[in-house]
């Protein structure tokens, strides 16, 4: 990146935060007052000291260079990665106005920040040996697998049949009792999902339990979601019939795990969006990529256990040079990160876009392949984002034609952003587009601009 002579924007900066309190407090730490001794690499450290409350200043250091996305050290005592004091610093070095300057030619950095990036090239070479070192006493007996494969595939079969019949005594009862049986049926019913082995029901039999009496036509969606939900126990008891394709859907749909079986693509990989969705338990974080070769785009998806934020950290608008697997299923854009040979860099690059019925059309050819699908990856080109009564839409500005916006878009800051990115003018977009409406995720400027996150 440093080598390119191009630096990050603080929007992909701030993108990296944690949560918006982190965004907040790192955006005050991006001047030069509380830092000294801060510098950088060629090759993509970035280090600093910052003076905090006590007595020593905080040693901050960022490996910019990791392919995977930056890494981080601070001696602070936050359990937030970032930390405002990393983010501090990479806003000071996007700044580019000499307030990090770079290292002469040979020269290393400070010995605490040395330390740890020896640390952690070395674990790298020893995961690299140990993956590539495996013998072959230490593989799975592939007929233990396939035993517990089968047991597991028998226990989901049953549960798939005692779904069934709840959901045909939803029916036979009427629609409108489900609301005066209250949610602990539904949480009855999934937990016996959860039993059987199979989360992917158990999460769509919770969602089934959370309609009633949300409002005006809650039967009617409460109907249009029992319908799916029995279209996927069906295509479970009947998978040997199905084309293998949607077999491997309806798989991945009840939650059996699987691995990422595609050929290798090599490719220039654009980051196209990243975003968190949290419970109690898991913080699962969605990457979208856009191969500027290829023109596949890819969704990397990880996980982060009790709060915790997931590793993968790939910032908004760099591309990475790297090979992409995807996963078996009709219409799955899921992809597994594979070899990455460059860093993640700037570019100018931008995905081409469509008109804003072009894009429910796509949606609506997907749902031939996967009839679970809420949304697919789109880009929409010259929209503007514009009020529809009480809600918001985007509005092609060559068409007389609109996206609604989803209710999650219009809760989020970042249609404010994209509203003032515009200010009445067209803008490029990319987002989620599904039966609900538009996400949007990151938006371009017309013209030249770095990519806005939206998320």
């Amino acid at each position: 990146m440093t080598q390119q002579g191009v630096r990050w924007t603080a929007d992909q900066v701030l993108a990296l935060a944690p949560d918006a309190a982190s965004r907040k407090a790192g955006s005050k730490l991006g001047a030069a007052g509380p830092w000294s001794e801060a510098g950088s690499t060629d090759e993509g450290t970035v280090w600093g000291l910052c003076k905090g409350s006590g007595s020593k200043p905080y040693q901050t250091v960022v490996d910019i260079a990791d392919a995977s996305g930056p890494a981080y050290k601070c001696s602070c005592p936050s359990r937030k990665f970032p930390c405002k004091h990393a983010l501090g610093l990479l806003l000071l070095w996007a700044g580019g106005d000499g307030a990090v300057p770079g290292a002469e030619p040979g020269a290393e950095p400070p010995d605490w920040a040395e330390q740890w990036l020896a640390g952690r090239r070395k674990r790298a070479e020893d995961r690299k040996a140990a993956g590539g070192g495996g013998s072959a006493s230490g593989q799975a007996d592939p007929e233990a697998a396939r035993r517990r494969a089968e047991r597991r595939a028998a226990r989901i079969t049953a549960g798939a049949t005692e779904l069934e019949q709840r959901l045909a005594d939803l029916l036979r009862g009427g629609l409108a009792a489900a609301e005066q049986a209250g949610y602990g049926l539904w949480e009855e019913t999934a937990a016996r999902m959860v039993d059987a082995q199979a989360p992917g029901l158990a999460a769509r039999v919770r969602e089934l339990g959370a309609i009633p009496g949300t409002g005006p036509g809650w039967p009617v969606r409460l109907l249009e979601e029992s319908a799916l939900l029995h279209l996927l126990d069906q295509g479970w008891l009947r998978r040997e019939r199905l084309p293998e394709d949607l077999a491997a859907t309806v798989r991945s749909r009840v939650g059996l795990p699987a691995s990422a079986e595609g050929p290798p693509v090599r490719d220039r990989w654009l980051v196209l969006a990243r975003y968190d969705t949290a419970d109690s338990k898991l913080t699962t974080r969605r990457v979208w990529l856009y191969g500027t070769d290829s023109g596949r785009t890819a969704l990397l998806l990880s996980y982060g256990a009790a709060g915790r934020a997931p590793e993968l950290a790939l910032p908004v608008g760099l591309a990475l040079e790297a090979e992409v697997s995807a996963y078996p299923g009709a219409g799955q854009a899921r992809a597994s990160l594979g070899e990455q040979f460059a860093p993640p860099a700037p570019v100018a690059t931008r995905p081409p876009g469509v008109s804003t019925a072009e894009a429910a059309t796509r949606y609506g050819e997907a749902l031939r392949a996967d009839p679970w699908l809420d949304s697919v990856p789109v880009t929409l080109d010259r929209v503007v984002p514009a009020p529809d009564g009480d809600s918001w839409q985007l509005a092609d500005a060559d068409e007389e034609a609109a996206l609604p916006l989803t209710p999650v878009a219009r809760s989020r800051p970042g249609l404010w952003r994209l509203v003032a990115l515009s200010g009445g003018a067209p803008v490029k977009v990319f987002g989620e587009c599904g039966h609900q409406g538009f996400t949007p995720l990151t938006a371009w400027p017309e013209g030249a601009g770095a990519a806005v996150p939206l998320c």
